[in-house]
């Protein structure tokens, strides 16, 4: 799904009035039917509603809202803020919905804000084209409503949101219901707007399938018909072979549970052989953990210089590796032997981030797997959430690499310029352990020979697609890594079906 930019979804707008010969407002009416039929299913005919509108398109489809409401028989209010005139498809739904009802005040001051009791508040202030800090009577009233309400509705993103920017420093509406139309908005992904969007419904408001299909956008949501066409189905007459040979560099005293995870993981994603180099420490725990796997050892407690060919498909290096002074010079001999992609997890990326020299000499379409922190320790830190992704598009195209930026909407930054979020994923699965079984996902589709990107892409949606499986069995506060590699296979199945 396309993650389209404010400017946009005007133009998408725009688009479909002028394909299918409407009028703006016919566009709006689709918009507040859309949402009216919504609120009717959830909400009883005994609901008494308070509409807070502005006075741009997002206050018209409140209005609008208002008269369907009205026109239904529930109770309702509407509240307008603001002196100025409002577009010319709020001043004509504002006429139409006063031929039908006189419950209209007009706000300029805060001593006129209504009494809230169980009213089911609608936020209708600022919509998608908010490109300013609210000011004037709109941050007290945000206050008031956010302090006061008991349920609010917002209408396409909570009021004092900026959809494509970060809002930090707004005043927000915390939304408990978004009621936001047709695709994703970048805004909504961010952890620094969490607080403010309680539960997004998407809505079909029958928008230019054309235009949608032939707009580029610099961010795309991974969802399940996009991992179809990445997801290969194996053929009759094959062996292991043609499935690859992936190496794990993993493991240390006391951390060899983390080889464990990484090694499983890469198996069950379907690679064709498995070695894994350890340190002697951990040579039994993994040969009677994982009889599938092959090992080689170097080093005793922690993993020393290793005397290898590197006669492998990939190469995943970090889980479990600690910070021993000798794994510089170990990064540093791999980067010069082995030139094909590789997964950098864990540990490795704490050695290289200590390590800046080493950036450049990371083999092209090499995938960086870190965690917020890591990411922080790896290439400085930032203002916030919007600021990082472009941090994480900026250095994927400077060393010619792939960023996964874990989280709830795992980011993937590529060498294009063009980043993608994954839809799947839960708060069960913030767990030790479950970014070692990525990078064993991760390292076993590359050495299947999907491309980086597509080894990306899918490793982190099957990733978090088994969590979700594993969640809905287990609950998210039960689940541990090792679940995640549990329901692989049942995720592998949902992928087929879809």
């Amino acid at each position: 799904m396309k993650i389209f930019s404010a400017p946009q979804i005007k133009a998408w707008d725009a688009c479909t009035i002028q394909q299918e010969e409407i009028h703006s407002i016919d566009l709006m009416e689709r918009a507040a039917i859309t949402c009216f039929n919504w609120i009717t299913q959830h909400f009883e005919l005994d609901s008494s509603f308070i509409i807070f509108c502005g006075r741009g398109n997002n206050g018209g489809d409140g209005i609008a809202i208002a008269r369907l409401l009205h026109e239904h028989n529930y109770k309702v209010e509407v509240f307008v803020a603001g002196l100025s005139r409002g577009s010319n498809d709020f001043e004509k739904n504002l006429c139409r919905f006063r031929e039908i009802s006189n419950n209209i005040v007009f706000l300029n001051k805060e001593e006129a804000f209504p009494p809230l009791k169980n009213e089911i508040v609608i936020d209708a202030l600022f919509g998608t084209g908010l490109n300013k800090r609210p000011a004037g009577i709109y941050p007290f009233l945000i206050d008031y409503i956010n302090e006061k309400a008991k349920t609010i509705i917002s209408i396409d993103v909570p009021s004092g949101m900026y959809i494509d920017n970060t809002s930090l420093g707004n005043k927000i509406i915390k939304s408990n219901f978004t009621l936001t139309f047709q695709n994703e908005k970048l805004a909504f992904l961010m952890p620094e707007n969490a607080g403010y969007n309680e539960y997004i419904k998407m809505l079909d408001i029958k928008l230019s399938a054309e235009y949608e299909e032939n707009e580029k956008s610099l961010y795309e949501l991974v969802d399940g018909p996009f991992v179809k066409k990445i997801y290969k189905s194996r053929k009759a007459f094959t062996h292991k072979g043609n499935y690859g040979h992936a190496c794990l560099i993993a493991g240390s005293y006391g951390m060899m549970g983390a080889a464990v995870l990484g090694a499983t993981a890469c198996i069950r994603s379907g690679v064709g052989k498995m070695t894994c180099f350890i340190p002697k420490t951990g040579y039994d725990i993994l040969q009677v953990s994982i009889p599938e796997a092959m090992c080689k050892t170097f080093g005793k407690k922690h993993l020393k210089k290793i005397k290898d060919d590197f006669n492998f498909d990939v190469l995943a290096i970090g889980p479990g590796i600690g910070m021993a002074s000798s794994l510089k010079e170990l990064l540093k001999s791999i980067f010069k032997k082995f030139k094909k992609p590789m997964v950098i997890d864990a540990d490795a990326l704490n050695v290289l981030s200590q390590n800046p020299s080493l950036y450049k000499k990371i083999p092209e379409g090499s995938i960086l797997t870190p965690h917020p922190k890591e990411f922080e320790r790896l290439f400085g830190k930032t203002p916030s959430d919007f600021h990082t992704i472009e941090l994480a598009l900026k250095k994927a195209a400077e060393f010619r690499i792939y960023i996964v930026l874990k989280g709830h909407h795992t980011f993937i930054a590529t060498p294009s310029g063009k980043g993608y979020f994954n839809s799947t994923g839960n708060a069960g699965m913030a767990s030790g352990g479950s970014g070692d079984v990525l990078t064993g996902i991760i390292a076993g589709l590359l050495a299947q020979k999907y491309h980086s990107l597509q080894a990306c892409l899918l490793g982190v949606y099957l990733h978090g697609l088994a969590g979700d499986l594993a969640s809905r069995s287990l609950t998210q506060e039960a689940m541990k890594a090792g679940d995640i590699i549990d329901y692989l296979p049942e995720a592998y199945k949902e992928i087929m079906k879809k």
